[in-house]
C-alpha cells in the first residue's frame, strides 16, 4: 500500500496524529485516545502502519504473558510530498478530505469530552474568511506561513506545553473574476 493510500484512512490519519511530536503509545493506549473506534480496528490499523512504513516498535514488554509494544512514527516514513499529492485523482483528494475532515471532528470531540475542557481558556479557535489572492499572493502567503511553523514544528513535548491540532485548509471558493472589457 502507497502512502497516498495509507493515509487516507481516517483511523490510521489518527494514529498518525496521536503519535506525531515524537511520542510513543501502546496500542491499549491509543484505543484509549479513540473510545469511538473498536480495538480490532485500532491494532489491524496500527499493524499496516508498521508493515507500511510509518510506525516503528520503539519497545517491548510483557503484561500478563502477553507482549505489549510501544510505537512511534519514523523518522523516515514515507510521506506525501507534491509529486505525489499531483498524481492523487480527483477521487483520492475527495477521499483524503474526507478522512481529514472525520479526524478533526473525533478529536475535537475527545477534547470536549475531556475533563476541564475549556475552549476559550485553551484558545480554541475554528474561523473560517475568504481571502482574494493571486497565484504570487498566494505562493508568498504560503511561503510566510511556513516560515512561522518551521520552528515550531521542531517543538519537543514538555512540561507547559499541550499539542495543538493545526489544520490549514485552502482551496479555492470560487472562480477568479475576469478582466470587464468595455466596448
Amino acid at each position: 500500500m502507497n502512502a497516498v493510500d495509507l493515509l487516507l484512512h481516517p483511523v490510521r490519519l489518527r494514529i498518525v496524529h496521536a503519535l506525531a511530536s515524537g511520542r510513543e503509545f501502546t496500542t491499549t493506549q491509543l484505543c484509549a485516545r479513540m473510545p469511538d473506534v473498536s480495538r480490532v480496528t485500532v491494532y489491524r490499523q496500527a499493524a499496516l502502519l508498521v508493515e507500511g512504513g510509518f510506525l516503528e516498535v520503539a519497545g517491548e514488554q510483557r503484561v500478563r504473558g502477553a507482549v505489549e509494544r510501544r510505537y512511534r512514527l519514523r523518522q523516515d516514513r514515507p510521506v506525501i510530498g507534491t509529486g505525489e499529492a499531483a498524481a492523487m485523482t480527483l477521487e483520492d483528494h475527495r477521499r483524503g478530505f474526507a478522512a481529514a475532515m472525520a479526524v478533526l471532528i473525533a478529536e475535537f470531540n475527545a477534547y470536549l469530552d475531556r475533563d476541564g475542557a475549556d475552549p476559550a481558556a485553551d484558545g480554541v479557535s475554528y474561523r473560517q474568511g475568504t481571502l482574494w489572492l493571486s497565484p504570487d499572493e498566494l505562493a508568498e502567503m504560503t511561503q510566510k506561513m511556513l516560515e512561522v511553523m518551521r520552528d515550531l514544528v521542531a517543538n519537543k513535548p514538555t512540561p507547559g506545553r499541550a499539542p495543538y491540532l493545526l489544520s490549514p485548509i485552502l482551496f479555492p471558493a470560487g472562480q477568479p473574476l475576469q478582466p470587464e472589457t468595455r466596448q
